[in-house]
């Protein structure tokens, strides 16, 4: 066996797999450089720490799947027992695969086993092109009898000079709010027990170096890819290490490997920086941009008629407000829900996937003609997994709900879960889903919902979230491959299924039901550390928001709205003239943007006074770029100072100027910063080192600037 390196993209990962015990992470973080072989040997003996006192006699060994056997006490990575015997393991290195060609992903597999406790590991970790490092784990019981799996969890190791955490937290209307800390000794766990993602699910852990931000400091990240239950967890220990480690939350008797039987972890997705923040996210956005499974087209302007009719489905209206949407320049009309059978409101009908006849006595097909008559592709709303006791599908088969035997679980929003586990359910759910899109002539899209959390989601006597989840994902693999023009949002309450694996089948997510603009900046904010903008919905809704009661002019939630898979959620058949030209123009300012702002390159401002913030995208070629500066509250400072325009080239000359054809903010200035009534022409250092002064914006107002590179 041997040390082996893989570099990519100014990353390194250094494995010491010289045997016997699994492999160890001697380094995973920035290039060290063309290193030949005895200087890795070198580099791996200079990184084993010292025997202290009152420790083990011989340095522990923080291997892959950290053991007892090798002297590691902290967080278990496996936990299981065979019958109560073969709870700790000493996995021994059988062999390594390497693939490492030039310009593509490199590739290793560690096979180890124990043949006293009859498992056997496979450990799958891939260097992408990107620099990004995916790690899982498989198990298999080489084993004579059952063996119950607990836990087992991907672990890797985090330097001494990250010194603090940030992660996310949230709930319905209010995703992704951060929330950050130094890194004390201890454990900080982040455990979704919702049975999906959930509202308040990390999307990243970060640790990095002291006062690390948007641009600056070295950072290390981890995102599990799982859409149940799961955990993602940063450990310091007494005796010197430092971990990260995510997988799946397994409840008791949930996974009992039989001989022969394998598990696989979900995928622990892991990034490093040395640019701050900004700099994980271009390696996340670069990596899912190069999927074979990205969206390719432009992303269609939306409007969801949620917000406009609610479960008042009305052929005429709704054609009126197509009509309406046709004319601002919306690019695919959504139905939300109440078109099936006993839909009238949100406490019956789940379950029914037939159009109901009394609501629609000629069927979807005039609204779907209608509608791609305008030009604009049709989507329509579902909720699969989901039925409402006051249901014929519950009334027929209350046994494929998820339950404890003799109870249900506590009911949410009036509904209960199916469970996809079950055969006859899931080919139930198939069937009618594959009838509803091959039934009609333009469905092209859904928005697939997931409004509760599962709870005591039991499948058969024993725990169902496992199970559930992939069931999931198989109905959505397959009605991809049936339909494979469909494209499909992930939807959860707004923003309580956000991960990698479910992004694996959707092409987008709705990041949160709160439609504010002034919420939607923070939201949209932290959204977008994992994820690029065009995979992520961004809506303007009405004046007086839905959730919050707040109001914002009609500039405000437009710019908000700007960053990501624009639409519309606002019943604007009932605007005036005035409103629905302006919502025209922020149609049309998108549209033109928009191969930047789903092409380039996300950046972020640390501005000193917590009352501005700024971000943008800039296009890799360095050409054009796009910033927006918000002032959330008003501040001590009555100027709050110049706010830079990072990311752009250093030695090129820019334009800098707002964009034509929409109305600006709203200002408290008698008189405006000179350059803004006729823009301003700087370099890229300039402008990234100096900034400008700003006209002083009134709270909850965005100044968009427009970057154009001149010569």
């Amino acid at each position: 066996m041997t040390v082996l390196h893989l570099r990519r993209a100014r990353t390194s990962l250094v494995l010491d797999a010289r045997g016997p015990r699994l492999p160890r992470v001697v380094h995973w973080g920035g290039d060290v450089g063309d290193l030949d072989d005895d200087a890795l040997r070198q580099l791996a003996e200079a990184t084993v720490a010292p025997v202290v006192p009152s420790s083990f006699d011989a340095p522990t060994t923080l291997t892959l799947l950290p053991e007892a056997a090798a002297g590691w006490s902290g967080r278990p990575a496996l936990a299981g027992h065979r019958g109560r015997a073969d709870w700790a393991t000493a996995f021994r290195l059988d062999d390594l695969d390497v693939e490492d060609t030039p310009g593509a992903a490199a590739r290793v597999t560690v096979r180890a086993t124990d043949a006293g406790a009859g498992l056997s590991l496979a450990v799958e970790l891939t260097l992408d092109p990107t620099g990004l490092l995916l790690l899982r784990h498989r198990l298999r019981n080489a084993g004579g009898t059952p063996y119950e799996l607990r836990e087992l969890t991907p672990v890797l190791p985090v330097p001494a000079v990250a010194t603090e955490l940030l992660d996310l937290t949230g709930r319905w209307c209010r995703e992704r709010s951060p929330q950050r800390h130094p890194w004390p000794m201890g454990t900080w766990v982040r455990e979704g027990r919702h049975g999906r993602t959930g509202h308040d699910a990390t999307l990243l852990l970060v640790a990095g170096t002291a006062g690390f931000g948007f641009r600056h400091g070295e950072v290390w990240a981890v995102h599990t890819a799982w859409s149940g239950d799961h955990v993602t967890f940063a450990e310091r220990r007494p005796s010197g290490e430092a971990v990260f480690g995510g997988g799946e939350l397994l409840a008791p008797g949930e996974i009992v490997l039989h001989p022969g039987e394998s598990y696989a972890t979900p995928l622990l997705y892991a990034v490093w920086s040395d640019t701050g923040l900004d700099g994980l996210s271009e390696v996340l956005h670069t990596h899912l941009r190069a999927r074979p499974s990205h969206p390719r087209r432009a992303r269609p302007v939306t409007l969801n008629v949620w917000e406009a009719v609610y479960f008042d489905h009305d052929l005429d209206r709704l054609r009126v407000l197509a009509d309406h949407a046709a004319e601002v320049g919306v690019e695919r009309f959504v139905l939300d829900d109440g078109w099936f059978r006993g839909r009238r409101h949100d406490r019956a009908g789940l379950g029914d996937w037939w159009v109901d006849e009394d609501v629609w006595p000629d069927g979807l097909q005039p609204l779907i003609d209608h509608v791609r008559g305008h030009g604009m592709e049709f989507g329509l709303w579902v909720e699969p997994e989901m039925v409402n006791p006051d249901s014929d599908l519950f009334r027929a088969h209350p046994e494929w709900v998820l339950q404890v035997p003799g109870r249900l679980p506590p009911g949410w929003r009036q509904q209960q879960v199916l469970d996809l586990a079950e055969p006859d359910a899931y080919a139930y759910l198939l069937a009618r889903l594959d009838a509803l899109l091959g039934g009609h002539d333009g469905i092209s899209y859904l928005k697939w919902d997931h409004n509760r959390d599962l709870t005591e989601a039991g499948h058969r006597g024993r725990p169902g979230v496992h199970a559930q989840t992939g069931a999931v994902y198989l109905l959505l693999d397959e009605l991809r491959r049936r339909h494979p023009d469909v494209e499909i949002e992930s939807c959860a309450s707004g923003g309580a299924r956000v991960d990698l694996e479910i992004l694996a089948r959707t092409d987008r997510v709705w990041a949160s039901d709160c439609n504010d603009a002034l919420e939607r900046l923070a939201i949209q904010r932290w959204t977008g550390l994992l994820l690029p903008p065009e995979l992520v919905g961004t809506h303007t809704g009405p004046e007086r928001s839905h959730t919050t009661h707040r109001v914002h002019d009609l500039g405000f939630r437009a710019t908000t709205a700007l960053f990501g898979h624009h639409g519309i959620e606002w019943d604007i058949a009932s605007i005036s003239d005035r409103e629905r030209a302006e919502l025209t123009a922020w149609v049309a300012l998108h549209k033109r943007l928009r191969p930047l702002l789903h092409s380039g390159r996300t950046v972020r401002v640390d501005h000193p006074d917590p009352a501005v913030w700024a971000h943008g995208v800039v296009g890799y070629d360095g050409t054009a770029a796009v910033y927006a500066v918000s002032r959330l509250a008003t501040s001590v400072a009555q100027v709050p100072g110049p706010v830079r325009l990072p990311g752009l080239d250093p030695g090129r000359r820019y334009a800098v100027r707002p964009p034509a054809g929409v109305p600006g903010p709203a200002t408290l200035d008698r008189a405006a910063p000179p350059w803004l009534a006729h823009g301003v022409t700087l370099t890229g250092a300039a402008l990234a080192t100096v900034g400008l002064h700003l006209p002083a914006l009134h709270p909850e107002q965005t100044l968009l600037l427009e970057v154009t590179a001149v010569g």
